[in-house]
C-alpha cells in the first residue's frame, strides 16, 4: 500500500490567527485586569497588537496571549506594573526569555492557567456571538495553503492546540447559512469535536475536513496524536509527514523513538524566528520548507 499521510498544525501553518488571538487577548485582559487597562487608549491597543506579531512565536496555547498583552502594558506604563520583570524589559527580551518570564509573572500576578484558558475561550465566544464577520475577518489563511488542502491527494489530518469547543449561539446559525451546511451537519460539527479550526476551514476556504480528522486542544499532546495516527490500521503502509511551525514541538517528536517513521518539516512562514529556522536546518530529521514546497508535497 502506498500513499502519504500529512498531519498539519493549524495556527502558523494553515491559518494566521495572530490578529484574532491578539485582539481577543486585549478584550479578555480588559475584563481580567480592568485597573491595568484604564490608561490604554486605541493607539496603544494598536501598538500592542503590532508587538504581538513579533511575540507570537512564543505562544504555545492561547491563554498566553493575555499574559503577553498585560506585560506589554506594564512595559509602557510604569504605574501599571505589578511584576518584578517589566521595568526595562524589551520586546526582544520577552521573545528570548518567555519560558523563564511566564512562571514569574503568573506567580506575581496570582494567576492560574485554567481560569485564563476559560476566560480566553469565553471572550472569543462573545466576540463570535456579537460580531461574527469581524471575528472571521480577523483570521486569514497563508497564501496557497487553502488550495494545497483542496487539491491534495494525501490523507490529511489537522493537529492543533486551537481551542476545541464552540458555544452554540445565535450567530452560529448565521455561520450555518454562510457555510451552506445543514443544521444537522453543523450540530455535529459543534458537538462532535467541533472546533474553531473546522469552522474557519469551512468559512474562509470552503474546505470540509471531517471532524474526526481534526485533533484540537484537549485531545492530548501532539506526540500522542501522532502515535494514534500511525497505529490506525488504515494508515499502515503510508508515508508519514508532520508539518509544524514550532521547533520545540518537532524536537519533542524526535525524542520519541516510536515516532522515528515520521518525516518532519518546519515551515518558514509560521510563528518561528530566524534563529529557530537556522537551528532546524542543522537537524537531520527536520526539513525547513517554504510555501511552494508545502503545495508540492501535498499534491
Amino acid at each position: 500500500m502506498g500513499g502519504h499521510l500529512y498531519a498539519l498544525d493549524f495556527d502558523g501553518v494553515i491559518c494566521d490567527s495572530c490578529g484574532e488571538s491578539s485582539l481577543s487577548a486585549v478584550k479578555a485582559a480588559k475584563v481580567r485586569w480592568p485597573w491595568v487597562f484604564e490608561q490604554v487608549d486605541a493607539a496603544m491597543e494598536g501598538w500592542i497588537v503590532e508587538q504581538m506579531y513579533t511575540l507570537r512565536p512564543v505562544v504555545e496555547t492561547g491563554y498566553e496571549n493575555l499574559l503577553l498583552v498585560r506585560l506589554l502594558v506594564e512595559i509602557r506604563i510604569p504605574s501599571a506594573r505589578r511584576s518584578s520583570v517589566s521595568d526595562g524589559l524589551s520586546v526582544q527580551e520577552i521573545l528570548e526569555n518567555w519560558l523563564k518570564l511566564k512562571p514569574t509573572i503568573m506567580s506575581e500576578w496570582n494567576e492560574d492557567r485554567d481560569s485564563l484558558v476559560d476566560l480566553f475561550g469565553r471572550i472569543r465566544d462573545d466576540w463570535i456571538e456579537n460580531d461574527l464577520p469581524g471575528w472571521i475577518g480577523a483570521n486569514r489563511f497563508y497564501p496557497g495553503t487553502a488550495d494545497a488542502l483542496k487539491f491534495s491527494s494525501s490523507e490529511v489530518y489537522i493537529v492543533t492546540t486551537k481551542q476545541a469547543k464552540l458555544k452554540m449561539t445565535s450567530n452560529w446559525y448565521q455561520l450555518v447559512s454562510y457555510a451552506k451546511i445543514s443544521m444537522k451537519g453543523f450540530s455535529k460539527l459543534v458537538n462532535n469535536r467541533g472546533r474553531f479550526a473546522e469552522a474557519l476551514l469551512k468559512e474562509l476556504a470552503g474546505i470540509e475536513i471531517p471532524s474526526e480528522r481534526i485533533y484540537g486542544l484537549g485531545t492530548g499532546p501532539k506526540v500522542k496524536v501522532l502515535q494514534q495516527l500511525q497505529q490506525m490500521p488504515q494508515h499502515q503502509g503510508l508515508t508519514l509527514h508532520f508539518v509544524e511551525d514550532r521547533l520545540a514541538t518537532l524536537k519533542n517528536v524526535i525524542k520519541e523513538p516510536a515516532l522515528d517513521g515520521w518525516n518532519l518539516y518546519l515551515v518558514n512562514w509560521g510563528y518561528n524566528t530566524p534563529k529557530e529556522r537556522e537551528e532546524a536546518g542543522g537537524i537531520s530529521r527536520i526539513e525547513v520548507i517554504d510555501l511552494p514546497d508545502f503545495s508540492k508535497k501535498l499534491k
